[in-house]
């Protein structure tokens, strides 16, 4: 059955602005963009009453929400997972794998690929993004450092095998042994590789680089940070015209200035907004897990007992709200950060990031203060449920 969205302003990509079009579903897909004076013959009419009609917002780096944590969840959790961050405006997730033992990252994927096989009302779980375990010891972050290792494909391969191709991302830290020979093996994998977690010189980094490394995993945060003697990975990840940044846009991780400055130096197109959220996202402040760790939230900020922070609070609505405010820009200006650019990093393109006919219909309904209304998922409206404790 046709479902015609109208009486709105649909965000066309490649303008970078709202115009006033009616879009039409069906199967799942976006089937017709056209002008509001063209008669409609059949089908559902959803009148969206002049909101803006804009892509659905697309989560790369995330381990949870609604005290759900990825590393713990099983097929129905993961389904928690997905309302709640529908409900954000979330329509195309990766879920992020903590470090952890072979065991239960092994039972993670299990469970990744249940819900994927049968799911209802909630965001997209695209895939799995890997947060280790090739990573450095200094700059670990909340990774348990026990599991931390060196470069080792094969275990990869099996990771990789055991989730059908279901693993689009990783991270790792240059200066890990053998990790800047191994990133054609692990493209060849069909994961998309980006470099963090690293206090990397500025050479090895770019070595990283020059052998496929597409991506900065949470940019300026658990790394080396640039300096004029010793660029560093920071510097390495700034020069490069191609490499995507990941942003935690939260004022936590990273101060307004820091926004603007990323964005100034890596272009529009090159700047990812993620949440790295946690499975406090959606809750109130207290007692959390990430992966093996223990996590206190204070007003909203996420740390370890030893002070380091650990994740955000953040989602990808509030997300959108940050960077209007940081920026002093316009929300179609800011909108390929949650939108086309991440689509673009893990080379999913083709079907999620815009509205265009052919294209998946993962839609959100944003009112005037950028508030998400409606969304839909491959067509589906995403249907409250009362049940639900996050917010």
């Amino acid at each position: 059955m046709k479902t015609w969205i109208t009486g709105g302003y649909v965000y066309r990509y490649e303008k970078r602005r709202l115009e006033r079009k009616n879009l039409c579903m069906e199967d799942g897909r976006i089937t017709r963009i056209c002008s509001p004076s063209e008669k409609i013959t059949d089908g559902i009419i959803h009148d969206v009453k002049g909101n803006a009609v804009v892509p659905g917002f697309i989560d790369i780096h995330t381990h949870g929400g609604c005290g759900f944590d990825v590393n713990a969840a099983s097929k129905e959790k993961f389904q928690k997972i997905g309302y709640f961050f529908a409900q954000q405006g979330t329509t195309t997730w990766l879920c992020s794998i903590l470090t952890d033992t072979k065991e239960q990252t092994e039972k993670v994927i299990a469970e990744v690929l249940k819900h994927k096989e049968d799911h209802e009302n909630c965001a997209d779980l695209l895939g799995i993004h890997l947060e280790g375990p090739f990573l450095s010891v200094e700059f670990k972050g909340a990774m348990p450092e026990s599991l931390l290792r060196g470069a080792d494909i094969e275990l990869l391969r099996e990771y990789q095998e055991k989730a059908r191709g279901n693993i689009r991302y990783i991270t790792v830290s240059p200066e890990v042994e053998g990790i800047p020979e191994s990133i054609p093996e692990i493209r060849k994998l069909g994961i998309t590789v980006a470099i963090g977690h690293s206090g990397a010189d500025y050479e090895t980094s770019r070595k990283c680089i020059e052998n496929g490394a597409e991506a900065c995993t949470h940019a300026c945060n658990a790394m080396k940070l640039f300096h004029q003697h010793f660029p560093a990975i920071m510097g390495a990840v700034l020069e490069a015209d191609d490499v995507y940044c990941e942003t935690i846009c939260d004022g936590r991780h990273l101060h307004p200035g820091s926004v603007r400055m990323i964005l100034k130096a890596k272009g529009h197109d090159r700047v990812v907004a993620v949440t790295d959220s946690i499975m406090a996202a959606g809750l109130p402040d207290g007692a959390y897990k990430l992966g093996v760790n223990d996590v206190i939230v204070e007003d909203g900020d996420a740390k370890l007992p030893n002070g380091v922070r650990a994740g955000s609070t953040l989602t990808t609505g509030t997300a959108l709200k940050r960077l209007i405010e940081f920026t002093g820009e316009s929300m179609e200006d800011v909108l390929p950060l949650l939108t086309m650019n991440p689509a673009r990093l893990i080379h999913a393109e083709e079907h999620i990031g815009s509205l265009e006919v052919g294209k998946d219909a993962d839609i959100l309904i944003l009112d005037e203060n950028y508030n998400i209304l409606e969304t839909f998922v491959k067509g589906m409206k995403i249907e409250k449920q009362e049940e639900s404790s996050c917010h």
